[in-house]
């Protein structure tokens, strides 16, 4: 038998306990850095991972045909994995409406969003009443769909192209035309007056020219005519100007681009224009975020649109929408081999992994059969993306003081987690970093009695599977009594007040702010 030595055990022993006794061997987080002993009490607020949690530029997007009636708030779908009926608007985070110019301009200083007796308004009150913001596109292309820009702006001079004769009132404007431009500007001024507020507007789909305003097909001169010589130079133009004027507009809230290879031009698909990459980026140069149309469709959003978007991931948000209809195209035709013929779930399934390889913040609840199949087929990547997609932000682990002298200086010790693929998008212009960590001080009422806000927190690289760590020095000079220290992440614009929802259970006052902990102030 083998003798053990002693000193194999003492000395193991001994370095354990001087470990503990002089912090010199302490613990590491998730980042793999050393934790420094914290001051105060700890606290770890409950994770909350399936709720709904309506914030900016995050969740599923439900979408509202422009002929839409006060139905549509209400529709159910029966969700078999639930045993019962659900309303679609209970899982949305905003309302998407692609809609005509025509319909919201149909003469000349008309506006119909603003009058709530016509569809348009009634619609967009709907949503604003059940607490909705809008996204926007605005098409203008009538190849397909008929008169999108409004018959005034012709009537003035502008000038068109006519694709079929036999479609007399499916007229497509010249948008390098003055004419167009002019009238398209006032137009967009108007709407900015309105919609230009995060309160009421998710993110605005920015370009909007070209068939079904995907940006693509875009015509400026007669494709009978034309020799190309000038397609490159009228492209970039168009969209030097567009793109000028909805982020001179629209400074407030995010808009998007629809990025593919061939942007602004005269074809639909192909292979990749070498300027469709420069043109993008000077978009995003002036504020514009992402947005694709064609996910899980793989002839079309294709490898250069993935390289594309690997690039910005993390760096602007991306929207998806599913390219694929199941009740009119041939999805099981897809590239990949991978949908099958009267099997929407494949469709559902390709265009999920598309989007968390995107890292997306928002998913489509695009109207009649598309939404239908994601609630009756596909309802458990309803919820995981719910869990998993966008951005779902929570501390877990708080320090705080639970007695101090008024006037003393503390340290609040904080960590936060995102856990969705996606990312809060507080670093792009529209947002400007204006969304930051702040504790509270709360009377026994939950009166707000001091705000400490974190300079230093910045929720944009918070990303999953990284947890970030702030130590926040600050000092606490209010009277002698009981108070309740709280959390949230607020808005510095709208004097710091709660402003995105945190994935949390617990106690959370009505204005926002999660409670934590009792702090008596000597």
């Amino acid at each position: 038998m083998r003798k053990l030595n002693y000193k194999t055990m003492i000395i193991p022993t001994l370095m354990a306990f001087l470990c503990l006794q002089l912090f010199a061997c302490s613990s590491k987080d998730n980042t793999g850095e050393a934790e420094k002993p914290k001051e105060g009490t700890l606290v770890k607020p409950k994770y909350n991972r399936n709720s709904v949690i309506r914030n900016p530029l995050n969740g599923w997007v439900m979408y509202a045909a422009r002929d839409a009636n006060e139905s549509y708030w209400d529709k159910e779908i029966y969700v078999a994995d639930l045993g019962k009926r659900v309303k679609v608007i209970d899982y949305a985070s905003a309302c998407y409406l692609r809609t005509s110019w025509s319909s919201l301009n149909p003469s000349d200083g008309v506006y119909t969003w603003r009058d709530p007796n016509t569809q348009i308004g009634r619609l967009i009150k709907g949503a604003k009443d059940r607490g909705l913001p809008i996204g926007l596109r605005i098409v203008v292309d009538g190849r397909d769909q008929g008169m999108n820009t409004p018959k005034f702006v012709f009537d003035a001079g502008a000038k068109s192209y006519l694709e079929n004769s036999n479609y007399p009132t499916r007229i497509t404007p010249i948008p390098q035309d003055p004419v167009f431009q002019q009238y398209y500007a006032k137009f967009i001024e108007e709407l900015a007056k309105d919609f230009n507020d995060p309160a009421r507007t998710s993110f605005i789909d920015a370009y909007g020219l070209g068939k079904w305003g995907e940006a693509h097909n875009v015509v400026y001169e007669d494709p009978n005519t034309s020799t190309g010589q000038n397609t490159e130079r009228l492209k970039e133009e168009v969209f030097d100007w567009i793109t000028d004027l909805y982020s001179r507009t629209f400074t407030k809230v995010p808009l998007v681009i629809n990025y593919h290879r061939v942007i602004g031009d005269p074809v639909s698909w192909g292979s990749a224009n070498p300027n469709s990459d420069r043109l993008l980026v000077k978009a995003i140069n002036k504020g514009y975020s992402l947005r694709q149309d064609a996910f899980g469709m793989n002839g079309y959003y294709g490898s250069w649109e993935k390289q594309f978007a690997n690039n910005w991931i993390f760096k602007r948000p991306i929207i998806m929408e599913g390219g694929w209809i199941i009740s009119s195209h041939s999805y099981w035709t897809d590239p990949s081999g991978k949908y099958r013929q009267g099997h929407p779930e494949d469709v559902r399934q390709g265009e999920f992994d598309a989007s968390a390889e995107a890292h997306v913040n928002m998913m489509d609840f695009r109207a009649g059969s598309e939404t239908v199949s994601w609630f009756e087929n596909s309802f458990t990547l309803v919820q995981r993306f719910i869990s998993e997609g966008g951005y779902r932000l929570y501390p877990d682990r708080i320090y705080l003081p639970e007695k101090i002298k008024s006037g003393a200086e503390t340290t609040l010790s904080h960590r936060w987690r995102n856990m969705g693929w996606g990312y809060f998008p507080n670093n792009i212009p529209q947002w400007n970093y204006r969304y930051k960590v702040a504790f509270a001080l709360l009377d026994a009422q939950n009166n707000v009695k001091k705000v400490f806000v974190d300079k230093d927190s910045e929720p944009s690289t918070w990303l999953k599977d990284t947890p970030v760590s702030y130590d926040f020095k600050t000092t606490v000079d209010l009277p002698a009594g009981a108070y309740s220290w709280a959390v949230a992440i607020v808005d510095t614009s709208k004097d710091n007040q709660p402003a995105i929802k945190l994935a949390v259970n617990g106690d959370i006052t009505n204005d926002g702010w999660v409670k934590l902990l009792d702090l008596q102030v000597q």
